[in-house]
């Protein structure tokens, strides 16, 4: 399962048994993502979790988002204590999300929906971590 944590909204992506085909899944208020994921976890197999995580060499723009993403991976270790939780570097998946967003051809209304950008950019960081792109 691939996540695009922000503090409003989340996207979230995920993957075939074999790992070939990334498909976003949802995006959803972040104060519910907890909860979802442990309904899917019961109804779907997860076999791990990969975060989008900004890998910065200097201060972050914003100590409360870091704050909040570090408490979120925090308590998927402590409710998914077998699962392996992956950092992928995610400073460009939102350009890259928007290049294949408006290379999808959808209307210019549809590519303003920040609902699309984060499940979008939860499929890129999934496929980069397998290696697809």
């Amino acid at each position: 399962m691939g996540i695009d944590y922000g503090l409003n909204r989340t996207g979230i992506a995920v993957t075939d048994p074999l790992q070939i085909i990334v498909t976003g899944l949802d995006t959803l208020e972040t104060k519910s993502l907890l909860q979802f994921i442990i309904a899917y976890g019961q109804k779907e197999q997860i076999d791990d979790f990969v975060v989008g995580y900004p890998f910065l060499d200097g201060e972050w723009g914003n100590s409360t988002f870091k704050t909040k993403l570090d408490e979120f991976i925090g308590d998927l270790k402590k409710i998914f204590p077998t699962k392996s939780v992956h950092l992928q570097d995610e400073r460009f998946s939102s350009v890259r999300a928007k290049e294949i967003i408006l290379q999808s051809g959808k209307k210019k209304q549809a590519r303003r929906d920040r609902r699309l950008l984060d499940k979008t950019s939860a499929i890129v960081i999934l496929q980069e971590y397998l290696g697809h792109i």
